[in-house]
């Protein structure tokens, strides 16, 4: 019997978009997905199927997203396409993430227009806004994972989404005071857990 030595194998890389191309047209199918929003597809695609990126760096670039101006999904392709390619790569992503959604929404808006006012319509729009919120929410749920390895802790996080909540939604402040007042106090007891 002929045993061979077993031979060292090269660490596993990362996956990584392959191309511009490659990036487009991710993300162009990602937006045809999307519905009221497409976070909870791009979370599911980006680190689930592809594994582009880990759940706390989809977290993370998340939040950057967020807290930038524009729309969050397309902030967070322009984010990783850059981290993959640069300038190219964020307006590829970005591209990818916008083109087929305008010239959609440009032929359903033409489409629109003579029906608008139409019950069926009206009450099929507002049935849509439902399925956008249980979307948001079922992302929500899925990211509570993650927070268990925040150096802030599930208790804090926890805290802070809830006086977020509270402050957006029953007390109608404008989104920027929590924002910063909030984000703010995030970031100062995260780097007070990390300085120790």
């Amino acid at each position: 019997m002929n045993i061979q030595p077993a031979t060292e194998t090269a660490p596993h890389e990362k996956p990584r978009p392959q191309s511009l191309t490659d990036l487009f047209i991710s993300f162009t199918l990602l937006a045809l997905q999307g519905f009221g929003g497409v976070m909870a597809i791009v979370q599911q695609e980006l680190v689930d199927k592809k594994k582009w990126l880990t759940q706390e760096e989809f977290i993370e670039d998340w939040a950057v997203a967020q807290i930038m101006p524009g729309p969050n999904v397309v902030n967070l392709s322009i984010i990783i396409g850059g981290r993959y390619f640069g300038l190219p790569g964020a307006l590829a992503a970005c591209a990818g993430m916008l083109l087929m959604p305008l010239m959609l929404i440009l032929l359903i808006a033409i489409l629109y227009a003579p029906y608008a006012n139409h019950p069926n319509v009206v009450h099929a729009l507002r049935a849509m806004g439902a399925v956008a919120a249980g979307l948001i929410l079922a992302t929500g749920f899925r990211l509570i994972s993650a927070l268990k390895r925040n150096p802030l802790g599930m208790r804090i996080c926890f805290a802070l989404s809830a006086l977020c909540f509270i402050a957006v939604a029953l007390l109608r402040l404008p989104l920027i005071y929590p924002l910063f007042g909030l984000g703010f106090v995030g970031c100062a007891l995260a780097y007070r857990k990390l300085a120790k």
